[in-house]
């Protein structure tokens, strides 16, 4: 079963307090699309600003792949107004396209030439831009235009001060992250819960196959709809955000010093299928070097401990710096309920679930139990509203990985029962249910599978198709999104922000010191 937490549930609700002021942030992608559903061919829109240097707007792998990005909140209300806005800007000053509503890209022709984000002639635009080219060559532009919404917490310093008995995060620095790795190796075990309640791609247009065969039992449409029946989150599948390489890196989760090992050892270490694609051809790059990351943001993990990162600095030299900052959670799909691809139950979900796993004991793993965990993750993305689906709970004895059975909806029916005392003691600080409402709500899919997020979308994708079922959402969200007022920026808030952007990136082109070869020769 779940881990025993009622020791450190009975110490939260005696130190209430300790969670009062959690640190949040969004990152969402969208694609932009044409009115029939097709993907956008124009470039980023000017009237946005510099996608290299924008604080809230910028583009992911491609062109037409959107990303907003919400400054650092302890207001969740705020947040998610703050993230409408960007939708609102946006949705008023991309012409007629649009933004698509689900993960799964929309309809791409076969071959289509999918344009790589630019961001102009400095050495880090160029750089930018290079390593989604590695991106492309070694997975494929398909899987780049997959889109998702990343949730960013960190607790404050009250909690590691009370639990820890840190007194700064200089001096502590060590045990919080001790702490918030912790939490990743709860959240290994246990967060099939969250493509479970939240999954929304439990199909994909035929054409996303490109004619390849799948190994998926999919069943199909006569609008071109390939589907799991019970499916959550293809988007985590094999078909989706996966590298298969990667499966073989000695990555673990059990301290901050070898997981930054590991990590950098990856990025040294030459890839022999890499290799062979090689780093020019016709004297164009193709890739940022041949090793098996070619930055560490290459790492494909449903979870990532960060810090922010000074000027040339790296996110592990960052980590080692300072220490575990806050988590990246990266399994949400885009909500295809919300006109943002997000809402505040998932945030709240999300709350709850991060200090239920940061104070659920969590014994080390090392890679044979993290490949064990993953064995939950593919049953939930393949098949997770499966009448009866048993999940493994596993234990590591001196002879490998052993596994208890336990079904799924018993799983998650012990975790709510421990997820709502913790609502409990976060509504007691506001006096408010807002948590435990939301407990109330999400509970209710593990004895009625069709409330979750992927049943719901399924039964309007067979209905009406991917294309259908997303351009009519898209275009429902557009007009509710262009008629709306700002609520905390202004229209001069984006002016000013859209002109400053655009200035860094020229100063950043001004101020290069190196050549473009010579970056690339030092970053090797």
């Amino acid at each position: 079963m779940i881990p025993d937490v009622s020791q450190a549930l009975a110490w939260l609700e005696q130190h209430p307090q300790a969670v009062a002021g959690i640190r949040r942030g969004l990152e969402r992608e969208t694609l932009r699309v044409a009115p029939d559903g097709s993907l956008a061919t124009t470039g980023h829109p000017e009237r946005l600003g510099a996608a290299l240097t924008h604080k809230w707007i910028t583009t992911d792998f491609a062109e037409a792949l959107l990303e907003f990005i919400t400054p650092v909140d302890r207001d969740i209300g705020h947040m998610l107004r703050f993230m409408r806005d960007l939708h609102r800007h946006t949705a008023n000053n991309i012409g007629d396209e649009r933004m698509w509503p689900l993960s799964m890209p929309c309809f791409i022709e076969n071959g289509q030439d999918i344009e790589l984000a630019q961001y102009g002639s400095s050495n880090l635009g160029r750089f930018k831009t290079l390593y989604r080219e590695g991106l492309k060559n070694r997975y494929g532009a398909l899987m780049q235009t997959i889109s998702g919404v990343h949730y960013n917490f960190s607790l404050p310093l009250s909690f590691w001060q009370a639990r820890a008995g840190i007194t700064d995060e200089v001096s502590g620095k060590e045990a919080i992250s001790e702490g918030y790795f912790r939490l990743i190796r709860n959240y290994y075990r246990f967060g099939w819960v969250i493509p479970y309640l939240f999954g929304a791609s439990p199909a994909i247009c035929s054409s996303f196959l490109q004619g390849k065969p799948s190994a998926l039992p999919f069943e199909q449409t006569e609008n071109g709809l390939y589907y799991l029946p019970y499916g959550t989150s293809l988007r985590l599948s094999d078909l989706g955000y996966t590298n298969k390489s990667q499966s073989q890196l000695n990555i673990t989760y059990n301290h901050l010093s070898s997981y930054v090992e590991n990590l950098k050892q990856a990025i040294h270490t030459p890839s022999l299928e890499y290799s062979q694609l090689g780093l020019q051809k016709n004297g164009q790059w193709l890739q940022l070097n041949t090793n098996i990351l070619q930055i560490e943001n290459e790492l494909y993990a449903p979870i990532r401990p960060k810090r922010v990162t000074r000027a040339g600095e790296s996110p592990s030299d960052a980590l080692l710096r300072g220490g575990v900052e806050y988590i990246e959670v990266r399994s949400l799909d885009i909500n295809p309920f919300s006109p943002i691809g997000v809402d505040e139950s998932q945030v709240r979900f999300l709350d709850l679930f991060m200090i239920w796993c940061v104070l659920a004991d969590a014994p080390e793993m090392n890679k044979d139990e993290l490949a064990c965990t993953r064995k939950n993750w593919n049953k939930v993305i393949i098949e997770g509203r499966k009448p009866g689906l048993m999940l493994d709970v596993f234990a590591m004895l001196e002879t490998g990985c052993h596994a208890t059975q336990h079904s799924l909806k018993e799983l998650g029916m012990a975790l709510f029962a421990d997820l709502r005392r913790v609502a409990q003691t976060l509504d007691a600080m506001t006096d408010t249910p807002a948590y435990l409402n939301v407990c109330d709500q999400l509970v209710a899919s593990f004895e009625n599978p069709e409330l979750t997020y992927s049943a719901r979308i399924l039964r309007s994708m067979i209905d009406n198709g991917i294309g259908g079922t997303g351009k009519a959402l898209a275009a429902h969200y557009r007009d509710l999104l262009m008629k709306e007022p700002l609520e905390i920026l202004t229209q001069a808030d984006f002016d000013r922000e859209r002109d400053a952007s655009v200035t860094r990136q020229k100063v950043l082109e001004e101020s290069d010191s190196e050549t473009f070869e010579a970056l690339l020769a030092r970053q090797a």
